[in-house]
């Protein structure tokens, strides 16, 4: 609902937003809404593991939107990281409200900003996403400059690690 209304004020379609609002200030080179039946060569493809690792294009749309389905790399989300808390995507003080405490999560051990996980007890913050055939989640930390990103072409591939290396913000 948030990129139909995004796309309404701004009279361009979400995909343009996200481009021209993010990508490129951000300077995210390999950041894109790509259609799964035009992917490039070195685009991961997504696994369905119950369905006998058959390709995840059927579940999915075809383009993501507001919801998901943008295709990233791990250095690009260190690079949204860095450009988001230098204020490059939006001004300090937005950064500032993003990232203060809006509700607990206990269930999740988190707290929740606007439109960003937050560590249960200290600074950092994440993203995360799971669709069938594909989890990711990016952690950072703004105090120490750590980043650690998980990519995984199944749904719960980048599970183990997250939970592995989540002791590193603590």
């Amino acid at each position: 609902m948030l990129a139909l209304l995004a796309e309404r004020a701004a009279g361009i379609p979400f995909h343009d937003i996200v481009e021209h609002r993010v990508c490129r200030p951000a300077r995210l080179t390999d950041t894109a809404f790509l259609r799964s039946d035009q992917l490039p060569g070195r685009a991961a493809l997504g696994y369905l593991a119950a369905e006998g690792n058959r390709s995840n294009v059927l579940p999915m749309p075809v383009r993501g939107t507001g919801d998901g389905g943008i295709y990233s790399t791990a250095a690009d989300l260190s690079r949204l990281w860095t450009a988001l808390f230098a204020g490059h995507i939006v001004d300090l003080p937005t950064v500032a409200l993003m990232t203060a405490p809006r509700s607990d999560v206990p269930s999740e051990g988190y707290r929740h900003g606007l439109g960003l996980w937050l560590h249960a007890t200290g600074p950092a913050v994440l993203l995360e996403g799971f669709d069938p055939g594909i989890s990711t989640r990016s952690t950072h930390d703004p105090m120490t400059g750590l980043t650690v990103t998980v990519l995984a072409n199944t749904s719960s591939g980048a599970e183990p690690l997250i939970e592995h290396l989540a002791s590193l913000f603590d």
